[in-house]
């Protein structure tokens, strides 16, 4: 029987990228429908990405690492 290998979480690789600093960047969620109540700063503000912290970093490292 062969060793069990943890898959790649598909959600994981769909949302973050990883910069070539070790770091890692993401979309912020609830910009692309239902946005007609929004304010154009929070459209803005919506529209930049991200930066993931290095405890959530640590914490996604095992789903991150399989993602090349």
């Amino acid at each position: 029987m062969g060793k069990i290998k943890q898959k790649t979480h598909k959600g994981t690789k769909k949302s973050i990228m990883l910069r070539n600093s070790g770091s890692a960047k993401f979309k912020k969620p609830g910009a692309n429908h239902k946005t007609v109540g929004y304010t154009s700063a929070r459209m803005r503000k919506l529209r930049k990405g991200s930066e993931l912290s290095k405890a959530d970093l640590r914490r996604l490292k095992k789903l991150i690492d399989r993602m090349n």
